[in-house]
């Protein structure tokens, strides 16, 4: 039977519990190869791989396509089969040096330090590996591959083998793994850039990457792992720099305690779809807390990137891979504070007051409008938002794994909703706010009894979202997309309605029509100066009492999707709207060459 020790923490990694205020636990990694690890190297499609260049400094790359291109040869000891790019791969070139083709290299002093991650994306197992190149070659064969239409066909390629020495090897978890199904695929690089700065081609690979693999490294350890969420979790700072969100992880902490002890990091970037693949090399600075925070709003631990050499390398990959399903651990994108992080205007220096739930009227199945009392009068203009946050409620505290309610672990509870209510001139004693049922916040809230006392934090006020008439001959139009016409009803009493100075473009689900007679019923004129776009079920019978009840106010009704061509029939130079993201990304086409205000609430 197999005696597997644990390995101690390392300086960094006790750094960052210390930092982190981790209670003490023990290290799970073996100070060997594990059968679980044996059999991820022999499953696995795909392993990325890490190590030095002759400046010390670290870089990634990926390997393989196919399940058994790497296998356990005994004694701890793996050996590698696998196409690789001998021209642009910097790994290769790390750990094979000046070595012609077919020639063996053996490297003096013990070896090539090196880590690698076996994984395997469609199942979202993955395994660490660490130790030392024993040996290896890389020399030119016919590789055979199957082109889409079935016909074969082979090619020369340059393939590497290598034998390596397992010290290290532990099992990860599966979150923030996007599922990818992998083919091997010819290699036929392109370098089309090497430079210390991204190109704009760069940007757009990390623009829409849903993961990258990263080096790290000690003069005695050397870590690669993985790093997943949605396309654009990444975000570009310059041209030189980047920064990620450090998601809620096993708490171990490896690849960032090594970030304590040596700041060098190699990074890489695959484009499963084309191949492309950027590697990058440079420096990292751990955030935490309110550096984090200011940096990338909403987290509290972030890594920020400075390259020191980039390459950008078309079909560089030995595989292509076609997207499947996306890790349910995902959070919501972060953008940056200057890219307009609307929580990056919740100062933490402001005291939180208490405001207390004193109404709510379910409107329809999913939208309810909810009115708090404050305690001492405060001051709102239209258009504008509250932050309230309901961390003592929800927030459960750190798990590993929730696999009920994955989405929480990374979730600060903190949201802002739109002020739905028409400020008072003399400030205001309370305020409401309308909002779908789409979250754990909202569906929490749904759940409340106004008559129960329910108290929650109110963090702030902000936003300038104020719609403006400008003179007297132009139409104002506003576009809604669902509760999105809530800035619009802060704003009643203030604008002229009539239908030749103000047109609203309304869509939304038929089932929420309801949500719309209780709309026009605060504001009957609104109603004539508005064009209604239902969705969904137009044609139950439940919602045609409710259709004629809208036609009979004013309202211009449509049971199908607003269109560009419903847009074109306004002349107006400055446009309002307020809708998610992808309608809002479709507006904004429409719209292109309008100006078009909008409160961005992206975060």
């Amino acid at each position: 039977m197999a005696f597997s020790m644990a390995m101690p923490w390392n300086a960094g990694e006790e750094r960052m519990h210390h930092l982190l205020r981790v209670p003490p636990q023990d290290n799970p990694t073996s100070a060997m190869l594990t059968p679980q690890a044996g059999y991820m190297l022999q499953h696995g499609p795909l392993l990325a791989l890490g190590t030095l260049d002759s400046q010390s400094r670290p870089w990634t790359t990926l390997w393989g396509g196919s399940p058994g291109f790497s296998q356990p040869l005994g004694g701890g000891l793996i050996g590698i089969r696998t196409l690789v790019d001998s021209t642009q791969d910097a790994v290769v070139k790390a750990l094979m040096g000046d070595t012609v083709d077919g020639e063996m290299s053996e490297p003096k002093d013990g070896g090539n330090m090196l880590a690698g991650l076996a994984i395997d994306l469609m199942t979202r197992k993955r395994v660490k590996i660490a130790g030392k190149m024993i040996a290896g070659t890389v020399q030119e064969i016919d590789a055979e591959f199957e082109e889409d239409g079935g016909s074969k066909f082979t090619t020369k390629q340059k393939q590497i083998q290598l034998v390596t020495k397992i010290e290290q090897s532990l099992g990860n978890c599966p979150k923030y793994l996007n599922q990818y199904k992998l083919r091997p695929a010819k290699i036929d690089s392109d370098l089309l850039s090497a430079s210390p700065c991204l190109t704009e081609e760069g940007k757009n690979l990390i623009g829409r990457s849903d993961m990258f693999f990263l080096t790290t490294s000690t003069k005695q350890d050397m870590d690669v792992n993985h790093r997943g969420g949605p396309p654009g979790f990444v975000r570009i700072m310059s041209g030189d720099q980047f920064v990620y969100p450090e998601y809620s992880g096993n708490r171990l902490y490896q690849s960032l305690g090594n970030l304590q002890l040596n700041p060098k990091i190699g990074v890489t970037f695959p484009d499963y779809e084309t191949g492309d693949v950027l590697y990058t090399t440079g420096t990292a600075v751990i955030l935490v807390g309110a550096d984090a925070a200011s940096l990338l709003p909403g987290s509290n631990l972030a890594v920020k990137i400075t390259i020191a050499e980039t390459r950008l390398v078309r079909r560089g990959l030995p595989f292509r891979g076609v997207r499947h399903t996306p890790s349910p651990y995902n959070p919501r994108v972060r953008p940056l504070a200057k890219e307009g992080n609307i929580k990056s205007n919740i100062s933490s220096a402001t005291k939180p007051i208490l405001v207390t739930l004193v109404k709510k009227k379910v409107i329809t199945s999913t939208i309810a409008r909810f009115t708090f009392a404050v305690p001492s009068r405060f001051a709102y203009t239209a258009g504008q938002w509250v932050a309230l946050d309901f961390k003592d409620e929800l927030d459960i505290g750190y798990e590993h794994m929730r696999d009920d309610d994955p989405t929480s672990l990374n979730d600060d509870f903190v949201r802002t909703f739109t002020i739905s209510s028409v400020p008072k001139s003399n400030g205001q004693d309370e305020f409401d706010i309308t909002m779908k049922n789409v979250g754990p916040v909202t569906k929490f809230l749904f759940k409340q009894n106004e008559r129960a006392g329910f108290e929650v934090a109110l963090l702030g006020v902000g936003g300038n979202f104020k719609i403006t008439q400008h003179d007297q001959e132009t139409i104002t139009p506003f576009i809604a997309g669902g509760v999105g016409i809530t800035p619009l009803l802060s704003h009643l009493g203030t604008l002229d309605l009539s239908p030749t100075r103000f047109k609203l473009f309304w869509t939304l689900r038929v089932a929420d029509v309801e949500f719309a007679l209780d709309a026009f019923k605060q504001s009957p004129e609104l109603a004539k100066s508005t064009a209604v776009f239902l969705t969904g079920e137009s044609s139950r019978e439940e919602f045609r009492g409710r259709l004629e009840q809208l036609t009979s106010l004013g309202v211009e009704l449509h049971t199908r999707r607003l269109a560009k061509q419903d847009l074109d029939k306004v002349d107006a130079k400055i446009w309002y709207l307020c809708a998610g993201k992808a309608f809002r990304k479709q507006v904004l086409e429409w719209l292109e060459g309008k100006e078009v205000l909008f409160e961005n609430f992206d975060y």
